[in-house]
């Protein structure tokens, strides 16, 4: 059984991909504390940078992810949407 994704909802889609955008962010923060602590002056200048990336991936993941979507929904309606087939298993 084919069935097409014809719409993505763009505040639930932005809201759900933020999280995980800021969760990996905190790979980046992992990263920064060491550089903060053990660096010299250029290092703990990136390392703050690093500290702050769960928060810039997840405003920027919200951004990209509001305009993809928009701009999903608008070639669907045109050109149709993703075609996926499913199976149902009991």
């Amino acid at each position: 059984m084919k069935k097409q994704v014809s719409r993505i909802s763009l505040l639930q889609s932005s809201k759900i991909l933020t999280a995980f955008y800021f969760l990996t962010g905190f790979i980046y923060t992992l990263i920064g504390l060491p550089l903060i602590a053990f660096g010299g002056a250029q290092f703990q200048v990136m390392g703050l940078i690093y500290l702050f990336m769960p928060i810039i991936m997840a405003l920027f993941g919200f951004i990209g992810v509001l305009i993809f979507g928009a701009l999903y929904n608008f070639l669907a309606s045109h050109l149709g949407g993703i075609e996926v087939e499913v199976t149902t298993i009991e």
